[in-house]
Order: structure tokens, then C-alpha cells, then sequence
């Protein structure tokens, strides 16, 4: 065992040098992590301690380079039950100091061959505590990460990072949500049907609907109301996604008809930004963003305080400090978050329709939330009675 840490140690020694550029100009030289090659996207950092594989199998983590603040990532290799989604989605990863050999009983390869396989560049060895310290005091940002023995010079490698597309105006649900209608059988005794709008829904959320005698009818981002009422639905729930809530105008629009026909409703994550726009709200990008599993969070409902799973960029302009009329009655923000008061849930007074900007489906994550889907099944019985 001694031979073989050490020779996976000498390969990582002699792994080719890497350079992650940040689009204000401040460098880190590290070690090519993953693929050889480049990558651009928007920096932004996870303060998950576990949870790896679930982080770069989210869809909402598209077009994003992830800075892991945990010091020591892929102990625990890759497995084939994790994943979210078909494929690791993120544009780019940032680990200090990876792990020489995964140990668990259930890896089946290590993280950089992974992350090898499917194309995605990294970088490692390099100070992500002065990384994620200059990105809470700058802000998320475009950044480019360079790999190989032939690394073009500091000047152009600024440029081309300042030419990749920014966050803010970016419309990507639709690339990464199915293309075609499937459906995932309840579990057990069939109770309700839900159809569930994919803007980059991960794998867990409609299992966990299935455990409650759920079917739930996936449907693309580019639903239309009458696509969605064609599964005839006790329910619609909105999934996360990555991208600019601003851009999301089918959705909103889809989400209008839901409202107008007082369905149950429930929206996590983009869907929260989705509904926040379809009461008349705005939204805007925060500076650096929620990610990670360690979030707290007040239900304002219950006063009850839980530690949930966040990835967004972009947040709901509504007022904490009073119910809000809108076109489809009143409403009032539900949950919000301890750390800057930002809002993290949205629900209706007078009609059967809630969202969270947060993720319930604990995959990974703490399970504190998981009450939210009960919640949902509540308004379905409720409206069926």
C-alpha cells in the first residue's frame, strides 16, 4: 500500500502546471487537476464539506468553475449511485489538496479520473482560502483555468477570460433540461400526479416525490401551459436550473397559467426566482452567491431554523416586512435566510402555491428540509377535498 501512495503521489508531483485566471487580473499557479486543457466560466465557491459528486452532477452548476473551500476533496472517489444528473456539469473544479487513493466501499474510481473522462478541466495545489476570500470581497466573476506543458502568456490568457460570456443575461435552462417527456412511477401506491417542468432538475428531487406516491411527468424547459395541463396534474412543481431568472420568460409565463387555474404549486430554487417574477417581483444577482450544504435558514411560518443545501446566484427582490399584493392574492416571503437576510422562499395566502430558493432533496445535503414535499402533498389533498 506504502508503494502504491507513493507512486500516485509521484504521477500527481509530475502532473503538468496549471494557471487559473481571474477576470480582474489576479492569478494562481497550481497543477493541472482532471483534464489538460482550457476552460472558461463564472468563480464561484462551495462550502460543502461533502457532497462532491452530487456538486458537479448538478445542472444548476452550468457554465460555473466551483472552487471547493473544503481543503481535501475526493476521498471518497466516484461512485455510479450519486450522480444528479447523466454528467458532470460544471465548467471547471478547484481543489487544494485532492486525495492520493479514494477509500470507500463504494467508489469505483478516483475523482480525477472522472473528471478526466468526461473532458473536465481542474486545477489543484493551489491557496483556495485566498481564492474564496478575494471572491467574497470582489464578487463572482469570469475566470479561466489553463493547463499544459505550453501555456499561453499572462496577457492573453486575461484577454480570453474577458471574453467569455457573463452570468448576468445568460439563458441556459433549456441546454440543460430533457429534451423529451419521461416519467418516474411512483413508489408504491400511485396518490397524485405532478408535472414537473425540468430547468436542470436533479435526479433526487422527483424520487423523493415518487417515495410519497407521486408520478411525476418531466417535462422540457420549453413546456407550454396546455403541455402541462396534457398529463393532467393534481400538482406543478418547478425545478432549479442554472442561468439569469431574468431570461426565463416561457417559464414565467407557463407558471402565470398555473397560477390563474389555482394548481398546487411548488417551485425550488430557479423555480423560486420563477415564481417570485410571476408575482411581479424582481430579481437580482447576489454578489458571490449561496453553495453548499451548511446554509441556515428560517421558516418563517414555523419560526423553526434548518441547515440547508444552496446553489444559486440570483435572488428574489421582495419586501421581508409585509404581505405583498399581487395579480393572484396575497403573498408573503417564507423563508429567509440568517446569514444576509436574503429571501428564500415565497409563498400565497389566498391560493395553494409555495416555492424555496434552497434544495429539499438533501442529495447532498441535510435532510432538515424533506418536510417541504409533505407540504406540497398537503395542497394536493387539500384541493382534491
Amino acid at each position: 500500500m506504502t508503494t502504491s501512495i507513493q507512486g500516485v503521489a509521484s504521477q500527481r508531483h509530475k502532473a503538468a502546471p496549471a494557471v487559473l485566471v481571474l477576470e480582474d487580473g489576479r492569478m494562481f499557479r497550481g497543477r493541472a487537476y482532471g483534464a489538460v486543457g482550457e476552460t472558461f466560466g463564472e468563480a464561484v465557491f462551495s462550502t460543502g464539506m461533502t457532497g462532491y459528486q452530487e456538486t458537479l452532477t448538478d445542472p444548476s452548476y452550468h457554465r460555473q468553475v466551483v472552487v471547493m473551500t473544503a481543503p481535501h476533496i475526493g476521498n471518497t472517489g466516484v461512485n455510479d449511485e450519486d450522480p444528479e444528473s447523466q454528467r458532470i456539469w460544471v465548467a471547471g473544479y478547484v481543489v487544494r489538496d485532492p486525495a492520493r487513493v479514494p477509500s470507500n466501499w463504494r467508489s469505483r474510481r478516483s475523482l480525477d479520473e472522472e473528471l478526466r473522462k468526461q473532458g473536465v478541466v481542474g486545477i489543484s495545489g493551489i491557496d483556495t482560502r485566498a481564492l474564496t476570500r478575494h471572491l467574497r470581497e470582489r464578487g463572482a466573476m469570469r475566470v479561466g483555468i489553463f493547463s499544459g506543458n505550453a501555456l499561453p502568456d499572462e496577457g492573453t490568457m486575461l484577454a480570453e477570460v474577458r471574453q467569455a460570456p457573463e452570468m448576468a443575461g445568460a439563458n441556459l435552462a433549456a441546454e440543460v433540461a430533457t429534451k423529451e417527456t419521461y416519467v418516474v412511477p411512483a413508489i408504491g401506491e400511485k396518490r397524485f400526479t405532478v408535472a414537473a417542468v425540468d430547468l436542470g432538475i436533479k435526479g433526487m428531487t422527483p424520487h423523493r416525490m415518487a417515495e410519497r406516491g407521486i408520478e411525476v411527468h418531466v417535462l422540457p424547459a420549453t413546456a407550454t401551459a396546455e403541455d402541462v395541463y396534457a398529463v393532467n396534474p393534481d400538482g406543478v412543481f418547478f425545478s432549479n436550473g442554472p442561468g439569469d431568472p431574468a431570461t426565463a420568460d416561457g417559464p414565467v409565463a407557463v407558471m402565470q397559467e398555473v397560477l390563474a387555474r389555482k394548481t398546487p404549486l411548488f417551485g425550488i430554487c430557479f423555480g423560486n426566482q420563477i415564481l417570485g417574477r410571476a408575482l411581479g417581483f424582481g430579481t437580482y444577482k447576489l454578489k458571490y452567491g449561496h453553495r453548499g450544504i451548511n446554509q441556515p435558514v428560517q421558516d418563517r411560518t414555523t419560526g423553526k431554523v434548518e441547515v440547508t443545501a444552496h446553489n444559486h446566484g440570483f435572488a428574489v427582490d421582495a419586501p421581508l416586512d409585509k404581505v405583498s399584493d399581487t395579480p393572484y392574492g396575497r403573498a408573503e416571503v417564507s423563508h429567509v435566510c440568517l446569514n444576509d437576510q436574503v429571501v428564500e422562499g415565497l409563498h400565497l395566502l389566498d391560493q395553494p402555491a409555495f416555492s424555496v430558493q434552497y434544495h429539499p432533496e438533501a442529495a447532498a445535503g441535510p435532510h432538515d428540509a424533506a418536510y417541504l414535499f409533505d407540504r406540497f402533498v398537503s395542497l394536493m389533498e387539500g384541493q382534491r377535498a
